[in-house]
């Protein structure tokens, strides 16, 4: 009968999902507002078909769990570092200024000093799962709001770990805890550090002997485990489970199976990211909303306002344009699903009251539910508006039919683009960067702004005519998605696209794209110049320099073979230079090899 009753509630959400969310996709209102609306009308205040809200509620979080385990799988170290300036001061400033804002307002309202501050933290923790989905379906996240608002995002889920080390502490004139309280801190702590050596020295073996079995559906196993492990560890001992699969993710964003670990667990996490917005729309409590109506939207509003004041200040402090500042408080301004364990992690430790987190937690989810709403009327009518009185330097985007596309005009597009023009190839120019813009307009450029990520802006573009799209951005990430779109939708055109570096360079050979290196022939042509300055014969040089440039090309593309294994990619590098030495010395003849003087 359990096993029945089971299928009955899966058969619900699903059937749910696939009415609800096309139909607000199909009508502009986007997925998220689909699935909290679908849970809505299933949930106990709606058509009362699912009652155990906590249970699914307690599920569904695995969603988040598995999408903070993706986001860290991003994040290698190297790229956590170039972030700190944006992590470190747009995403503290917002927690710390909405923190003290939020919890000086509850105090005032008469709350305890405990309650207060477990309010202000909780309430200043944005919701990451439907930010980061209204910025991937809108191909947002390349943009300055998109990049400044992950970085806030990032900087929220990491002080989740003081937030719950903290909240046990603030419980104790309650509680009359004893001694126990720190043997608990002492086993958070050695838990963390035992994942983290388990991570550097133990699981990368684990996955390599996995892996040598050469059975996806094995590894796919192994990756739930990784993440199902973690979490479990981390729900024993009291600490988030997200934040667990989130520490994992970056201990494996160095990993050469990173992008199977993704690719095995995005399957699993839209669905249970879909069954978690699912689960809050189904936890908001109609019953309490009729009872205080006006107290909780008084609350819920004023918990937008506040935030959404502080993050229109902290987006016009980090240089967000002016056409996106509204747009990242609306993005942010809602409670997060952090505050969910928060409230009931404080209730139990004795620092806020039961009926104070009821209410906070129907305001959270409330304000979740508006946060699709507001940023819809944002797009239907401000967006417009905005562009229309402050247009970005450059020409008004009209539709383009020229034959090359040229997406980055910075110090490296500007030398494609010279180029063509010089040949009488009139290229589209196409920029982010307002300040960029201004610069290419006084030098008589043709330009336009727009994000290489937006369908509409690449269709005004002329993508679905142009023989040639050059991606010349100077981010890795932004290029291969813009490649990745582009040969999804606009399949016509060629793409040449810019390598960041030697590892970029191998991504890109691996999806069959052509591609230009950086830096590595003007490096080249600077180590020729060397030569002759050495005494060599010019002719001599220039040979020298081409017989590397073709060895290490054959060598990139032995290289992207084994990609993912770090010690098969260092042997071949090693084995390529020997090549060169002994090929290079047998090319030149040995009196000069010995005689040859500087001069």
């Amino acid at each position: 009968m359990d096993n029945h009753g089971f299928i009955l509630n899966m058969v619900i959400y699903l059937s749910a999902a696939v009415i609800a969310v096309p139909v607000f996709t199909r009508f502009g209102l986007g997925s998220v507002l689909g699935y909290l609306v679908a849970g809505m009308a299933i949930g106990p205040f709606g058509l009362r078909l699912i009652r155990n809200v906590e249970d699914i509620l307690h599920f569904a979080e695995f969603g988040v769990v598995l999408l903070l385990f993706l986001i860290g799988l991003e994040l290698q170290p190297r790229k956590l570092w170039k972030m700190r300036r944006p992590i470190l001061g747009a995403g503290g400033a917002q927690v710390l200024v909405s923190a003290v804002a939020i919890g000086g307002i509850a105090l005032a309202l008469g709350l305890r000093w405990q309650t207060a501050v477990v309010t202000g933290l909780g309430l200043a923790l944005s919701s990451t799962a439907i930010a980061l989905q209204i910025l991937g379906e809108r191909s947002l996240l390349g943009t300055p709001a998109g990049r400044t608002g992950f970085s806030v995002l990032l900087f929220q889920d990491i002080a989740v770990i003081p937030i719950i080390a903290l909240i046990p502490l603030l419980g104790f004139e309650l509680l009359n805890a004893d001694d126990g309280r720190d043997l608990s801190t002492v086993t958070i702590v050695a838990v963390l550090v035992a994942i983290l050596l388990g991570g550097r020295y133990l699981l990368h073996h684990v996955m390599r002997f996995v892996a040598s079995t050469r059975l996806p559906e094995i590894f796919t196993a192994l990756s739930l485990l990784l993440v199902c492990g973690i979490a479990f560890i981390m729900d024993m001992i009291g600490v988030s489970m997200a934040l667990g699969a989130f520490v994992a993710g970056v201990l494996l964003a160095d990993s050469p199976y990173r992008h199977t670990l993704e690719s095995d667990i995005a399957p699993f996490k839209g669905l249970l990211l879909g069954l978690f917005f699912i689960s809050v729309g189904m936890s908001m409590d109609f019953a309490l909303l009729a009872e205080h109506p006006w107290r909780t939207l008084g609350i819920t509003l004023l918990l937008l306002l506040v935030k959404g004041v502080i993050l229109y200040a902290i987006g016009r402090a980090s240089g967000i344009p002016h056409t996106q500042r509204l747009f990242f408080p609306l993005l942010l301004c809602q409670g997060g699903e952090f505050g969910f364990v928060l409230f009931g992690f404080a209730v139990t430790a004795g620092a806020m009251e039961s009926a104070v987190a009821d209410q906070l937690v129907l305001c959270v989810a409330l304000s979740m539910a508006l946060t699709p709403l507001l940023i819809l009327v944002h797009g239907r009518f401000i967006e417009p508006r905005n562009r229309l009185l402050d247009e970005p330097p450059g020409e008004t985007m009209e539709a383009q039919d020229n034959p090359v596309i040229i997406i980055g005009f910075g110090r490296f597009g500007q030398v494609v683009g010279r180029l063509l023009l010089a040949n009488r190839i009139t290229p589209t120019l196409i920029d982010h960067n307002p300040t960029q813009l201004e610069r290419i307009r006084r030098f008589g450029y043709k330009s336009f702004y727009g994000d290489a990520l937006r369908l509409d802006v690449l269709r005004t573009a002329g993508a679905d005519k142009a023989r040639l799209i050059v991606l010349a951005m100077d981010d890795a990430a932004t290029v291969n998605r813009a490649a990745e779109l582009i040969r999804q939708e606009f399949p016509q055109a060629q793409i040449l696209a810019r390598a960041y570096d030697r590892g970029h360079a191998m991504e890109l050979i691996a999806a069959g794209l052509s591609f230009t290196r950086e830096t590595f022939h003007s490096a080249l042509d600077m180590g020729r110049e060397a030569l002759t300055l050495l005494g060599f014969e010019e002719g001599d040089a220039a040979q020298r320099a081409e017989t590397m440039r073709r060895l290490d090309l054959d060598s990139l593309h032995e290289q992207v073979k084994v990609r993912h294994d770090v010690n098969a990619v260092i042997s071949i590098a090693r084995n390529a230079r020997e090549n060169l030495e002994q090929t290079l010395m047998a090319d030149s003849p040995a009196r000069e090899a010995e005689n040859r003087e500087p001069g």
